[in-house]
């Protein structure tokens, strides 16, 4: 899920390099943290969130497969 995400991430932004995922696995479910450069995070999140929400049903597609729960979480870098 992690690869998945960083490909659907890289494919977005202008600063690839910048972009990191890290996961946490859980009881119930996995967390990924996406973090990508400043100038990037209205690429990821989209006009009204709909580019974050098509990742999120992206990933929740893939994770159904597997039988797993995942939580994506876009962190802004301060």
């Amino acid at each position: 899920m992690k690869e998945l995400v960083e490909l659907l991430a890289k494919s977005l932004v202008n600063h690839p390099d910048a972009v990191e995922v890290k996961e946490t696995q859980g009881d119930t479910a996995s967390v990924l943290e996406l973090k990508v450069a400043r100038d990037d995070l209205g690429r990821i999140i989209g006009k009204q969130g709909r580019t974050a929400k098509s990742i999120r049903t992206i990933l929740n597609a893939a994770a159904s497969r597997a039988n797993r729960k995942v939580v994506l979480e876009i962190v802004e870098e301060k």
